[in-house]
């Protein structure tokens, strides 16, 4: 069964930027297309960023010019790269298998325990 172990969460100022990190294991991860969600307290966990096995990109309005997702398939890892970071982007970020259904990502199998990054001052 594959595990997905996120890192990088933290504490950071407004304007500020992190780098998350999400490791896989097992086999076929170059495959499989990967997506960043993220939940923040009292809302909807929501899919903030989405890079395919071919390294195709697509994100959340909230996020776009602010978040770049990329992928080492050598290493089994996925990260995001957020700037600009504003409060609202306070949340718990997840990653997780995703595949394309009826024209929407959707996640598949088992989540992470995920890692937190809160925006404050």
């Amino acid at each position: 069964q594959v595990q997905l172990v996120e890192s990088g969460g933290g504490l950071v100022q407004p304007g500020g930027s992190l780098r998350l990190s999400c490791a896989a294991s097992g086999s076929m991860f170059s495959s499989i297309a990967m997506g960043w969600y993220r939940q923040a307290p009292g809302k909807q966990r929501e899919l903030v960023a989405g890079i395919t096995s071919g390294e195709g990109t697509n994100y959340a309005d909230s996020v776009k010019g602010r978040f770049t997702i990329s992928r080492d398939n050598g290493k089994n890892t996925v990260y995001l790269q957020m700037n600009s970071l504003k409060p609202e982007d306070t949340a718990v970020y997840y990653c997780n298998r995703i595949m394309n259904i009826g024209g929407s990502w959707r996640a598949w199998g088992s989540w992470g325990q995920g890692t937190r990054v809160t925006v404050s001052l």
